[in-house]
Formats: structure tokens, C-alpha cells, sequence
């Protein structure tokens, strides 16, 4: 067996090649061990640390301090000048004013009512408290009566009043019960077996099959609306975009287990936003474009390839989400070693001064947001994209740093474009905020059975979605709609 010695080159060219190999060899190693362990520190963080309804990384960006950037580079100092902070007293919001008021009134008892001086005291005011007082949902009955008529001459000529339009003709449910359901459901995540069980406790027998074609049938009476949502959709001059994830069990030429897409757009006049949802099985960009077919303005959405494929085809101005950037370097920011500030800290604390320069033209008009985008935001952004260039030279490009710088470059071209224009915004949280409740509301019902019931659920999402973006209360406004959609005239 050959000694250890006895295994090396005797020439110098072939030893020193050796040694290249080998270093080369350690070197990927070395890199595979630091890939490795920033998966296991950021994959523990996902699952040990605290979690909310909101998307990863999704915090209140505008909330982020400027001065994280200062920390980093002096914490000791920052340490010793820190003062803390003083807990303001917490105040109660005021009860909504439009809320029925019922007033129970206290007074003194007559006997009370006598001044020790032996004057009788007189009111000279009141002390008002308010509490919240919930009653549960009431079921009544609806007893539609229609009058007949005859001729007590010939007793041949018979005439009822005419039946008046409902929205589900030959249902038990009324608009306002289906107002209730569609509300419960699509607002509030409550499935419609529940739904059947809360009514089974007022003796009201209505399966869950029912109430599910009760519901696919209202959803279908609402296509008019949904048309002419869309349309008012696409005439707003910024597009907000986003697709996720959804389950249809009974889909043809689809397994059972396989994902289909909810895509969802928000847009339309500024202070009328609408947010339209779209279901379908494909997440290509062919869904994209035909869902941009009659689009002319600026499209904010994530880093999905399909969107930029479909922009560059159609001329559209595309933008891209500066919290999806950010986000990639709060994972690097996770991934590192506890306690240990980085590259990913260095990049976190540059976008909150893009926040914060927004934050600042928050309530201001395009022009002024544009001027301010220019003076301050620009010189930021070239800071930013000049570190971006140095670090991609400094790091592992499969280290976590490495794929958020690798990802901002590649999309550098849209995550700046909307300093070009003060009408567009920075991030596409408007997108994400709207397909929030979706997201949250399939983890209860967790999948549509068939194509029907998912193109239901985008039609009533989109109703009620918008219906809260415009400030109104889901239920009160699908009550109002389906009281009068049977008398519209839909033409």
C-alpha cells in the first residue's frame, strides 16, 4: 500500500495543478457548507418564529426607520445615545356614528333628588357611555301572498297578482339569506357546511349541497356586473397584478392534486378602485395577455417572468415590486448567523429610505412625488445599483445574498421605472393586500369541487373585494344588489 508521500507528482507543474484541484475542491465545499447552513437558519426561522396572516416579509415598510443603516455601521454608539422610547396612553376609537343608537336613561329617584339645604337639585347635563351590543342573526320567514280575483258575474275571469321577481325563483333562500351566506364564506372564511349547521340550529334544513347551487346560481346572475367591473377595470391608468394558487378537484385533463391559478387585478379610477378576480387553469403568459389584451396603461406586479414577456409585446409600461426585492434580502437578512449584521442589513436599510422618501409625498400630488422621486430617490437608487454590481463580485451567487442581488439586478429596469412617473407606485401591496383574503379563506374551504364553482368564487370575490376597497360593508351592499338584481335592466 503506498504511503500518503508516495501518492504525489514528482514534477513541480503537475504538483502545483494538484494543489489548484484541491483548493478548487475546498472551495466548493466551503460554499456548499455555507449554502447549507443558511437554508437550515432561514428554514428554522420559518419554523420556530412567530407567523401572521400577513405574507412573508409583508411588514409595514413605511414604519421602518432610516437610521437601521447607522446601526449597522456604529451599534455601540447608537447603544449609548439611544433613549427609550415613552409608551403613549392608549386611546379608545370612537363607536362608528352610523350605528343605531338605543338610549337607556337613568335618573336620580325623587327621594335622591334633595339638596341637604333643603333646595330640590335640578339636571344640568348627563354623563354618556356607549357599549357594543350584538344581537345574533334572526331567521324569519318571508311569506309571499298573492291576492286572487274573480267576477262574481260570470265566475269565469280568475287574475292573481303578478309574482314579484327574486333572485333565486324556486330557492327557500332569500336575497338577504344569500347576501348572509356569500358574505360568511367569501368575507369571513366560513365554509358552507358550517354555514348548514349554524341554520340546522334554528330547525332550518339546508344542506351543504344546496346552499353550494344556491350559491353557483347568484354567482351566475352576477356576470353583467362582473363585465362591467372589468371594463371600468382596464380604463384606470395603473394596473396592479398578482395570481395564486388554487385546488379544483373536478378539472378536465387534471389530476385531482394538481394547482390551478386565481389571478387578480386591481385598478379603475383612483377613488373607485375595482379588483377583479379571474380564475383559470394555466398560470402562462397567455392567461397574462389575454388578461391585458385591452390594456394601455402601467402594470405593477412581481418578478414573474410571464408579465415582462407580455409588457415587452404590448408596449406596456411594467413596473415591478420593490417590497418582492426586499424581501429576498429579509430572507438573507434570516439566513445569517445570529446576532451578525450583514450585506442583506446594509440593502434592507438603503429600500427603507426609498419608503421613506414615499412616505413623505404620501398625501402629496403626482407632480410634487415625481419631483421628490427625482431629487432624492435617484441618487439612492444609483447608490444602490453601484453596491448591488460590487457585492455580486463579493459573494456566492446561490448564498442567499447572491439570489436577492442576482434577482434586483435582473429586474432593475422596472423596480426603477416608477421614479419616471409620480402616478405609479413602488410595490404591488395593493395586489397582495386584495388576494390576502383569498388566501386566508382557502385554508378553510381549501379547493373548489369543479371549474363552475372556482369561476363562482372569483366573481363573488370580486365583488366583495371591491365592495370594501370603495368602503362599503359586504353584506349591507350584496343585500342592496341582490334586492334589485332581478329588476335591472341588464341590456
Amino acid at each position: 500500500m503506498k504511503t500518503l508521500t508516495e501518492t504525489f507528482p514528482d514534477s513541480p507543474a503537475e504538483m502545483a495543478a494538484l494543489l489548484v484541484k484541491q483548493q478548487e475542491k475546498i472551495a466548493r465545499l466551503e460554499s456548499q457548507i455555507h449554502n447549507l447552513l443558511e437554508s437550515l437558519r432561514l428554514g428554522k426561522h420559518r419554523l420556530y418564529s412567530a407567523t401572521s396572516e400577513k405574507a412573508p416579509g409583508q411588514v409595514e415598510l413605511f414604519d421602518e426607520p432610516e437610521e437601521i443603516a447607522e446601526l449597522i455601521e456604529t451599534p455601540a454608539k447608537a447603544t449609548s445615545t439611544a433613549k427609550p422610547a415613552t409608551k403613549k396612553p392608549a386611546t379608545r376609537k370612537p363607536l362608528p356614528k352610523e350605528l343605531p343608537r338605543v338610549q337607556r336613561i337613568y335618573e336620580l329617584p325623587l327621594a335622591e333628588r334633595q339638596c341637604p339645604c333643603g333646595c330640590e337639585l335640578v339636571e344640568i347635563g348627563e354623563d354618556v357611555s356607549e357599549q357594543i351590543d350584538i344581537i345574533p342573526a334572526q331567521v324569519q320567514v318571508i311569506q309571499h301572498i298573492r291576492k286572487k280575483y274573480a267576477c262574481k258575474g260570470c265566475e269565469e275571469s280568475i287574475r292573481c297578482a303578478p309574482k314579484p321577481a327574486m333572485l333565486l325563483p324556486k330557492s327557500l333562500a332569500s336575497g338577504n339569506t344569500m347576501a348572509y351566506v356569500i358574505t360568511s364564506k367569501y368575507a369571513d372564511g366560513v365554509p358552507l357546511y358550517r354555514l348548514s349547521g349554524i341554520l340546522a340550529r334554528h330547525d332550518i334544513d339546508l344542506p351543504r349541497q344546496t346552499l353550494s347551487e344556491s350559491v353557483l346560481k347568484t354567482a351566475e346572475q352576477t356576470l353583467p356586473l362582473i363585465d362591467y367591473m372589468r371594463s371600468a377595470l382596464l380604463a384606470g391608468s395603473v394596473l396592479y397584478m398578482d395570481e395564486t394558487r388554487v385546488q379544483v378537484l373536478n378539472e378536465p385533463g387534471k389530476s385531482a392534486q394538481s394547482q390551478s391559478y386565481m389571478w387578480v387585478q386591481r385598478g379603475g379610477p383612483p377613488d373607485k378602485p375595482i379588483i377583479h378576480f379571474t380564475y383559470d387553469p394555466s398560470r402562462s403568459a397567455a392567461v397574462a395577455a389575454r388578461l391585458l389584451a385591452d390594456y394601455l396603461g402601467a402594470l405593477m406586479t412581481d418578478g414573474y417572468t410571464a408579465y415582462r414577456l407580455v409588457t415587452k409585446s404590448k408596449g406596456i409600461a411594467h413596473l415591478c415590486c420593490w417590497a418582492h426585492a426586499r424581501r429576498k434580502f429579509v430572507d438573507a437578512q434570516k439566513a445569517q448567523p445570529k446576532g451578525k449584521a450583514g450585506k442583506a442589513d446594509l440593502a434592507i436599510s438603503t429600500i427603507a429610505k426609498l419608503y421613506a422618501v414615499e412616505k413623505e409625498t404620501r398625501d402629496s400630488d403626482a407632480a410634487t412625488r415625481h419631483r421628490h422621486r427625482q431629487a432624492r430617490s435617484v441618487p439612492i437608487l444609483e447608490q444602490l445599483h453601484d453596491w448591488l454590481i460590487k457585492t455580486r463580485r463579493q459573494v456566492p451567487p446561490k448564498s442567499a445574498v447572491g439570489k436577492a442581488v442576482s434577482y434586483t439586478l435582473k429586474y432593475w429596469p422596472e423596480l426603477v421605472r416608477y421614479t419616471e412617473n409620480g402616478d405609479w407606485p413602488i410595490d404591488n401591496n395593493v395586489a397582495e393586500n386584495a388576494i390576502r383574503p383569498f388566501v386566508i379563506g382557502r385554508k378553510a374551504w381549501l379547493f373548489s369541487n369543479s371549474q363552475r364553482g372556482a369561476k363562482a368564487s372569483a366573481n363573488l370575490y370580486s365583488i366583495i373585494e371591491t365592495a370594501k376597497a370603495n368602503g362599503r360593508e359586504p353584506y349591507q351592499y350584496l343585500s342592496w344588489l341582490f334586492e334589485r338584481l332581478p329588476t335591472a335592466d341588464l341590456s
